[in-house]
């Protein structure tokens, strides 16, 4: 007699039911039901399963294996098609950007041309643009017309000397605060409100209280330049810690600046005469309305050098915007960049405080707003700022002098009133994306 688990065992031996895994395969689990052998049986080894795709790869395709035109097909080829016209991508988005750059750059001028024809002929004397244009032409030589005598000693004795000071000194600013934000690594930074300018008006105005001619119509300027080169540098060094500059260092240091250079300018007007005293409240407010071409001619030389010699850092300053230590390894000296720049920095602001006084915002201003408009790069960003600091200054004098008609507005409380909202608007922005004052 045969016992059940008896039968069961003996079965596989005999029978054509046999599984064909053979001994110790699925099939001669003890315990397993016949299905089960079969679906063990139908299951491929994990041989196959190995060998199948190594296979598929060597048999070429047949003719009645080609795959129809509906059908997707996932070969090598057809993964690497869609990488192809991505590879272009960042040429394609410089190429946008420096042809942005070039319109905006154009547009600048066109409109900075334009605005100095408008404000060359609006004023107490109305002179029409086609007026301003054929005088000019007149004048080099080229046809057109001159105007009666009074118009023409308005418009070449008061109104282009106004202008081109305004294009020089707004150009100045604006250039001296996209280098000073690029030095100190800070959007905070402009000559206005980190004491630079107060610095060299106490300069000017040590000029015009002690009476000094040391220099002829140069000694202003000269005075100026050496005052404000001692107070960037008094900033730069007092501003820096563990080899960076700290945002809250750098503003606490310009209220002590300004607050110092107040003072001085206080003491200069407590020992200076009337007619001093109404120099140094010109200095203290910001206008032009003193403009004469030996002023225009005392200034021109700092101005255009500096403007001329900014862009050649342009390239160093994007380097430097990674970070001193990349920069360091990236073969820039970065002591004597820093060094270059603050020279550049004080030239272009004694320039400008030298014949226009102490007016702020503009380079705080200008820059910020062409790096919305273009991005950071400061090829663009140097030159671009000059051209704007020139239309925003042509703009802000030409507002100076006719809103209040026949009064004038000093030209630096206006820049101050419509730059100290947008400080603000910064101040919270810097602070929001960095997560508060560390």
């Amino acid at each position: 007699m045969t016992l059940p688990h008896e039968a069961e065992t003996a079965a596989p031996e005999s029978g054509p039911e046999r599984s064909p895994a053979g001994p110790g395969g699925a099939g001669s689990a003890s315990g397993r039901s016949p299905q089960g052998a079969e679906r063990t049986a139908a299951a491929p080894s994990d041989a196959e399963n190995r060998s199948a795709p190594e296979e598929t790869p060597r048999r070429a395709p047949g003719p009645a294996e080609a795959p129809t035109p509906g059908e997707a097909t996932t070969t090598k080829a057809d993964h690497a098609k869609p990488a192809k016209p991505a590879k272009p991508a960042k040429p394609a988005a410089g190429v946008r950007r420096g042809r942005k750059a070039f319109w905006l750059a154009l547009a600048l001028l066109a409109t900075l041309l334009l605005l100095a024809l408008v404000s060359a002929g609006t004023g107490a004397y109305r002179i029409p643009t086609a007026d301003v244009l054929a005088s000019a032409q007149h004048r080099l030589g080229l046809g057109g017309a001159p105007l009666d005598r009074v118009g023409e000693s308005v418009l070449w004795n008061v109104r282009l000397p106004r202008v081109v000071l305004a294009l020089l000194v707004g150009a100045s600013l604006g250039c001296a605060g996209a280098l000073m934000q690029g030095v100190f690594g800070n959007p905070l930074a402009e000559p206005g409100v980190i004491g630079i300018s107060a610095g060299a008006a106490v300069g000017a105005v040590a000029a015009i209280g002690l009476g000094l001619s040391f220099f002829g119509n140069w000694t202003i300027t000269v005075c100026a330049f050496v005052a404000g080169l001692i107070t960037v540098s008094s900033v730069y060094l007092l501003s820096r810690n563990g080899g960076k500059t700290e945002v809250v260092t750098l503003i606490l240091t310009g209220i002590a600046v300004n607050a110092f250079a107040g003072a001085l300018i206080g003491l200069f007007v407590f020992f200076a005469d009337s007619g001093q005293v109404n120099q140094i409240t010109f200095w203290q407010l910001g206008s032009l309305a003193q403009a004469t071409w030996p002023k225009v001619l005392a200034v021109l030389p700092c101005a255009v050098a500096g403007l001329l010699v900014a862009p050649f850092y342009a390239r160093r300053l994007d380097l430097l915007s990674l970070g001193e230590r990349p920069a360091r390894h990236l073969g820039i000296d970065v002591e004597r960049l820093r060094l270059a720049l603050i020279l550049v920095v004080a030239l272009l602001t004694a320039a400008a405080v030298a014949v226009a006084g102490v007016i702020t915002f503009i380079g705080l201003l200008v820059p910020h707003l062409l790096r919305m408009a273009n991005g950071p790069g400061h090829r663009f960003l140097v030159p671009g700022s000059a051209l704007a600091g020139a239309v925003v200054l042509v703009v802000g004098d030409l507002a100076a002098r006719t809103l209040a008609q026949p009064a004038e507005l000093p030209l630096g409380v206006l820049t101050a009133l419509i730059g100290s909202p947008f400080f603000f608007w910064l101040l919270r922005r810097t602070r929001r994306k960095q997560g508060g004052w560390a």
